[in-house]
């Protein structure tokens, strides 16, 4: 048992969550088993990006930021392969669970919480068919495109300005400048995720499994 477990145990003896779909899932010890898509569809629709500080009537979503990225990596040359769309759409899913922690609240947090979003990010990877630990390019391909998506909606719904994107937020990818993002309500997102979700699965079907 690590330290990081030793301290979770001693400050929460109930590990678990019990989900909606009725799996209980182990925090520390996730099973993919316990991994249901519509759980995070669930989460993910219902948890906010910037704290929840953006312009619109509706908050913006972490499903439908996981989408957008989807859409920008799908704009990349050359094309990547289904898995690592799916790879793209699930690289925020240990939120449903983790919610969206802001970049300096992660800092102050520190590794306790950073394992556990590795242990969930792994247990979700495998419950889909992606490989548990991507390699560094595919990670930094999506991280591109996640950069392009921050920048984004910084600029559109979080109020920041084009020139504070890389001195403020660290971000040196430019916003999109042809795309107009606009919030939809919690249970319009999630269902536009899960219907992303069920189209990269019959992709991937089709592909086939992942190759080195």
């Amino acid at each position: 048992m690590t330290d990081t477990h030793r301290l979770l145990r001693q400050h929460a003896p109930r590990t678990w969550q019990r989900m909606l779909s009725g799996r209980r899932l182990n925090l520390l010890e996730p099973s993919p088993i316990d991994v249901e898509i519509t759980d995070i569809a669930l989460g993910l629709a219902r948890n906010t990006r910037w704290n929840g500080q953006t312009i619109g009537d509706h908050a913006w979503s972490i499903a439908q930021h996981s989408d957008l990225v989807v859409d920008i990596l799908r704009g990349f040359r050359p094309k990547p392969p289904p898995w690592v769309l799916m790879a793209g759409k699930l690289h925020d899913a240990s939120e449903y669970v983790t919610h969206d922690l802001i970049t300096p609240l992660k800092a102050v947090v520190g590794d306790v919480f950073r394992e556990v979003e590795a242990r969930l990010t792994e247990a979700i990877h495998i419950r889909f068919g992606v490989p548990a630990r991507l390699d560094p390019e595919i990670k930094a391909l999506i991280k591109k495109a996640d950069q392009i998506a921050a920048a984004t909606e910084a600029v559109q719904l979080a109020g920041f300005t084009a020139d504070e994107l890389k001195p403020v937020l660290g971000i040196k990818a430019r916003p999109l400048p042809k795309v107009v993002l606009t919030p939809l309500p919690s249970r319009e997102a999630e269902r536009r995720f899960l219907d992303g979700f069920r189209r990269l699965e019959q992709e991937m079907a089709l592909a086939g499994p992942p190759r080195p």
